[in-house]
């Protein structure tokens, strides 16, 4: 008679004790692409700062303007009255107050005009919360939009100066909130304020010199001329005070008792799988403050100008086409969070159009009119699930977005990167100093632009 719980043979529970597992080594979920990292060009910056030249510019004021909220009541924030271009540089903080306080505030709903196309132009309007399109008219008589305003955004300043009348007509596109100056106002401050009709009268002569479209210091020249014409003197002028990139440092100190290196290195280095993990953490932290430092990441650095905003709200084919006449001179890549570039594909979707692709790095990824669009999680998602997507033209030689960094520093570990024996605690644990220097710079203002306020809803 047999027992059906006899074991014949060796169990594999017994048998794997005298077997050899096969491992991998440590996975990480937070690695990811990179793909800033990867494809902007790198600048060895050898004294540690990158200056960039420029050519002298008489642009003013085209900023945007920022507001307190107490409860259902918004004021404009005094100082950030200098961000219109009739104000640039006026610093008389108590007539700022005093003229802040008299913004009337108006809420409207979508549809409702905002400003007329030929009527009186008698008033500044700040745009606190929502929505509006700039509308005119087409060749053939048709309505056409002409730009999208919205918050932070403003127009008419120069009316309560030099008068007139609308060139556009300003309609909501959702509901809002704007704060508005009439020019009755803008003049009884006026005249009680002799520093304020300075400033206004230097404002009227304009800047020192002629400047072109981009608002740069002229170049003189002759074109098309025949016989002995006089021909014009000039010479390029150059700002006075570059800005200079100092090179950021991400660092921290790895700790790897001996015991763990001296016994446990087989098959696998300890030291150098803790030194993978903590140098792939770097490099994720490091494409982090690239894109969202206040000093010198791209969402912070972008120019005024080069900021757009959705139409509508979710990303569009048309808002993507606007996006990219921001940087429309050899534009070489989109980067967005990965659900921007998914709602996306659903607004296509919707309209029947299907993207390309694009051969990147060996690998398929998506493309809109031939530039491929990269995912990056660094660039943040909101509360209100709205982000950002951004398209750059890269390279100093097309005047483009480079990367900074300085190869050769001392213990390199990678390249502009370091690992620093640090010595032997008394609890015999083994330290290591593990830098990374970096920074990126943004060589003209039109090599990078911001599509913003991009929904992710469904």
């Amino acid at each position: 008679m047999t027992v059906e719980n006899d074991q014949l043979s060796l169990g594999t529970a017994a048998a794997r004790k005298l077997a050899t597992t096969t491992k991998t080594t440590p996975q990480m979920q937070g690695i990811t692409s990179r793909w800033l990292l990867k494809l902007l060009p790198w600048v060895q910056v050898s004294g540690g700062a990158y200056r960039v030249n420029r050519r002298l510019s008489y642009a003013v004021g085209d900023g945007r303007v920022s507001f307190s909220v107490t409860g259902t009541r918004i004021r404009v924030i005094p100082p950030e009255l200098g961000e219109l271009p009739l104000l640039r540089g006026y610093e008389d903080l108590e007539t700022l107050e005093a003229m802040a306080g008299r913004f009337l505030q108006r809420d409207f709903q979508p549809g409702d005009v905002i400003a007329t196309e030929g009527e009186d132009a008698d008033q500044v309007v700040l745009v606190a919360h929502g929505k509006l399109n700039r509308l005119g008219h087409g060749p053939y008589g048709d309505e056409a939009v002409l730009g999208l305003l919205a918050d932070g955004d403003h127009f008419g300043d120069r009316a309560l100066v030099e008068g007139g009348s609308w060139d556009c007509t300003v309609r909501a596109v959702t509901s809002g909130t704007v704060l508005t100056l009439s020019r009755q106002a803008f003049d009884e401050l006026a005249a009680s304020s002799d520093s304020l009709r300075a400033h206004l009268a230097a404002f009227r002569a304009g800047p020192s010199g002629a400047q072109d479209e981009y608002g740069e210091a002229a170049i003189h020249l002759s074109a098309g001329h025949h016989g002995e014409a006089a021909l014009p003197g000039t010479f390029v002028d150059y700002e006075v005070s570059p800005r200079e990139y100092e090179l950021s440092v991400a660092q921290t100190v790895l700790r790897v008792h001996s015991r763990v290196s001296d016994l446990y290195n087989d098959p696998m280095n300890q030291t150098d799988q803790q030194l993978r993990l903590t140098i792939e953490a770097l490099r994720e932290r490091q494409e982090h403050e690239m894109v969202n430092n206040t000093d010198f990441g791209l969402l912070h650095n972008a120019d005024l100008k080069q900021r757009i905003h959705t139409r509508t709200g979710p990303p569009t084919p048309d808002d993507l086409d606007e996006l990219l006449a921001t940087v429309w001179k050899e534009p070489s890549f989109i980067l967005a969070h990965p659900q921007a570039i998914a709602a996306f594909g659903r607004e296509c979707s919707k309209r029947g159009v299907y993207p390309s692709s694009a051969d990147f790095g060996g690998q398929k990824v998506p493309a809109w009119r031939g530039v491929p669009m990269l995912p990056c999680n660094k660039i943040p998602v909101t509360t209100t699930r709205t982000t950002s997507m951004m398209a750059l033209r890269v390279g100093e030689e097309q005047q483009g977005v480079v990367g900074l960094h300085q190869v050769g520093i001392p213990d390199e570990y990678q390249p502009s990167l370091s690992v620093r024996f640090m010595g032997i605690s008394e609890q015999a644990i083994i330290s290591y100093l593990v830098s990374a220097y970096y920074s990126v710079a943004v060589l003209t203002p039109d090599a990078l632009g911001i599509l913003e306020s991009v929904e992710l809803g469904h």
